[in-house]
């Protein structure tokens, strides 16, 4: 198991009564050690649980990791990318570029402002990642934005989606709920646009089981987010406390996105780890590709790119042609290994298909054989080698 010296040993992380024992390999799985038990001890002794001095703290950290100006803590990487996409201002009439082949979460986000999303394509079953010369030709004149996801925690080729967007003076929203610790040339993940959006889920590799952040280089747009975070207050309930204000006003209609202290220092916590965790993740997922990748009909998106520094947020395999996830998924969960699908295409789903919409061809071609492996970094070697075996028994 993957602990780091002089830590405590991680406790059993399932009780018999669990009904994810059944499953030889989970897809994902988190564990719970005496630090962060302690963290969250604290946190409960202090009697101050809304967001203060552990959320500060967390918020430093990560900007630190980030190398980054302004690092807001919020509830949720959802809040993120809302909070991010009403800071650059999208409203009624606009249209955000966005991949089809992401969490719904990024159009919901989008819808909310009253903006519309338009779904673009991925490059190809080797790289999941959108499509610049699709962002081009999707662009229009009531585009607002583009927001781009860094699926499985590898960077979108970034140049020519900043190229693009510079010469259409359009802002670009990262969401890199699967990048903390990515990098592309050298700069984290999030900070390449005008705003980053990070998402700490249980599942995620920063797991604090709800909770997300917004970063940013630009000042206006930190301001924006601060307020949004808050109800459009100008001091927070910490500050009154500390007896740093007296009164607030209210300067936009704003929402309560904040960050709790409990999962702030949950977060410290597992800062702290996520190096060691995502170069875990990166050896496993290069067990499943040597593997797999290649081996009868299968692939395995996102070869290596210099310029990429990966996160390994997912481990997904392309099926052969011919073959879907419906067809192969029940043999494999027969065996015990858990899998998903990263992601049904949110242009399939009821709420937005609209026969109107752009064409997505790579997208419909691949979408029907992904299937994301058990990816987590203390999943044992017998655990990734049944995985392995279930997959090739099972194509």
């Amino acid at each position: 198991m993957l602990r780091s010296a002089g830590r405590d040993a991680p406790t059993k992380p399932r009780e018999e009564k669990d009904s994810t024992r059944r499953w030889v390999v989970p897809l994902s799985d988190v564990l719970v050690d005496g630090e962060m038990e302690r963290a969250v001890a604290e946190v409960v002794r202090s009697g101050w649980w809304s967001m203060g001095p552990r959320v500060a703290e967390f918020e430093r950290s990560f900007g630190e990791l980030c190398d980054v100006k302004h690092s807001f803590a919020v509830a949720n990487g959802t809040a993120a990318l809302h909070l991010a996409l009403l800071a650059i201002g999208c409203g009624p009439g606009d249209e955000v570029l966005v991949p089809s082949l992401t969490f719904v979460a990024a159009a919901n986000s989008i819808a909310h402002t009253g903006a519309t999303p338009v779904f673009c394509d991925v490059i190809g079953p080797h790289d999941l990642t959108v499509d610049p010369a699709d962002l081009e030709a999707a662009v229009g004149p009531n585009t607002r934005a583009i927001l781009v996801m860094h699926y499985g925690g590898h960077a979108c080729h970034m140049d020519e989606i900043l190229e693009l967007a510079t010469r259409h003076g359009l802002p670009v929203i990262e969401d890199a709920a699967h990048a903390p610790g990515g990098e592309f040339r050298g700069r984290a993940c999030g900070t390449l646009g005008a705003v980053g959006c990070f998402s700490f889920f249980s599942n995620k590799n920063l797991p604090m089981g709800e909770g997300g952040m917004v970063v940013t280089q630009d000042d206006e747009l930190a301001k924006r987010i601060g307020l949004f975070r808050s109800h459009g207050m100008t001091t927070l309930t910490w500050d009154r406390h500390r007896g740093h204000a007296s009164g607030y006003d209210v300067v936009l209609r704003g929402f309560n996105y904040r960050l709790d202290e409990l999962r702030a220092a949950l977060g410290i916590v597992e800062l702290e780890r996520l190096p060691e965790r995502n170069r875990a993740r990166g050896q496993i997922v290069e067990r499943y590709r040597t593997a797999l990748d290649g081996v009868a009909g299968i692939s395995m998106p996102f070869a290596t790119r210099p310029e990429v520094l990966a996160a390994h947020h997912l481990a997904v395999i392309v099926l052969p042609e011919g073959r879907t996830r419906q067809e192969v998924e029940p043999a494999i969960i027969a065996r015990g290994v858990q899998t998903s699908v990263h992601y049904p295409p949110i242009h399939r789903f009821s709420a937005y298909s609209d026969p109107s919409q752009r064409s997505l061809p790579v997208t419909d071609l691949v979408a029907d054989r992904l299937l994301t492996l058990p990816l987590f970094p203390h999943i044992t070697d017998a655990q990734v080698s049944a995985v392995i075996e279930a997959v090739l028994a099972s194509v």
